[in-house]
């Protein structure tokens, strides 16, 4: 059984992970916007992990007799300065989620939440591959430009993602 205060943080941490989902969705949609369709694709599939990372925890509460309760997920922006900014933002919020999954770690800690702890190496193992890949692909647009030959394959290369990838 989850205690109430681990109940709550995990519920947070859902509603975190579903507005990843929501933020890369919405920059999904502005590189459609620009004829960048392999960025586009990239970040659908990027959006559809962060949902997937929000129905284990989503699973978690049930599995130990919790309650889940979604919480409000603010409107993300529409419009973006551009590629770059969209992967610095992208950097910028995987950093954010691996925050909060540190400190979820550190209350079942606390808590002595074993089954919480095991469940959440994962998402730590998950996490230091997220920043990783949004780190390297901020680096090589850096390398790139923002416009021309280079932007066009780098975006070519985003296409080539596959799910879980």
């Amino acid at each position: 059984m989850l205690s109430k205060a681990m109940q709550d943080a995990i519920n947070e941490q859902i509603k975190k992970e579903l507005a990843s989902a929501y933020l890369y969705l919405a920059m999904s949609a502005h590189c459609e916007a620009v004829n960048l369709p392999g960025c586009a694709h990239w970040l659908r599939i990027q959006s559809q992990e962060e949902v997937g990372h929000g129905m284990k925890l989503f699973g978690v509460v049930n599995d130990r007799g919790g309650r889940v309760t979604l919480h409000a997920i603010e409107q993300p922006p529409a419009k973006f300065k551009s590629l770059l900014d969209i992967f610095e933002q992208t950097l910028e919020n995987e950093r954010k989620v691996t925050e909060s999954i540190h400190k979820l770690y550190a209350l079942a800690v606390r808590e002595s939440d074993y089954p919480t702890q095991a469940m959440l190496q994962w998402f730590i193992t998950e996490q230091v591959e997220e920043e990783k890949r949004a780190h390297q692909l901020v680096e090589e647009l850096k390398l790139a430009g923002h416009e021309g030959a280079a932007l066009l394959f780098f975006d070519r290369q985003l296409a080539a993602r596959t799910a879980g990838a």
